[in-house]
């Protein structure tokens, strides 16, 4: 099973495999060699843990064809390619659409954030997204008090739908354009 790789001005975004997903999962090492990047000491970033990696093997495992669907890795490429990439944020999709919509996620190191990263990437994922025939919404959900992460919904005309899956966490959402 091949990884999607996307390129945005300063990001690359390449899909979780099985093979990376274990990697992610059991060693640091060999997880940064699969990804031909380096990977923080603090690696994954806020609100991913080993239970939501455990989440995208046993997804990616169960479903050949989501390869695309669940995580996604955002490294920053070195400086004038001397450098290996950084892996700087994770993000992605909760599985394949359902009904047309899917979910997109997202979280950057600490280290990263507010440089704009999380917004390049989920305007990648957007646009894969809505590349792809089935998809016509792209929804994510968030906490009222989490100001930073309504901003990157906002700037890539994600709106206000109301209420999430959740009593606290609020749903946005973006339509796929017409034409």
């Amino acid at each position: 099973m091949e990884s999607i790789v996307l390129q945005t001005p300063r990001l690359l975004l390449r899909s979780a495999t099985p093979e990376l997903a274990a990697a992610d999962l059991r060693s640091r090492s060999d997880f940064s060699r699969l990804l031909a990047a380096r990977v923080p000491e603090d690696w994954p970033p806020p609100l991913n843990d080993d239970g939501s990696k455990t989440f995208t093997l046993n997804y990616l495992d169960e479903n050949a064809d989501a390869v695309g669907w669940s995580t996604w890795y955002f490294l920053r490429p070195g400086e004038d390619g001397a450098v290996r990439p950084e892996a700087v944020g994770i993000g992605g999709f909760r599985g394949k659409p359902a009904r047309g919509v899917v979910e997109v996620g997202y979280s950057i190191m600490p280290a990263w954030q507010r440089m704009g990263f999380a917004s390049e990437a989920v305007a990648a994922l957007t646009q894969w997204a809505f590349s792809q025939a089935e998809v016509r919404m792209v929804i994510a959900e968030t906490l009222p008090s989490l100001t930073a992460s309504i901003r990157v919904l906002e700037k890539n005309g994600f709106q206000l739908l109301g209420q999430g899956s959740e009593e606290s966490v609020i749903r946005y959402g973006r339509s796929k354009p017409s034409g």
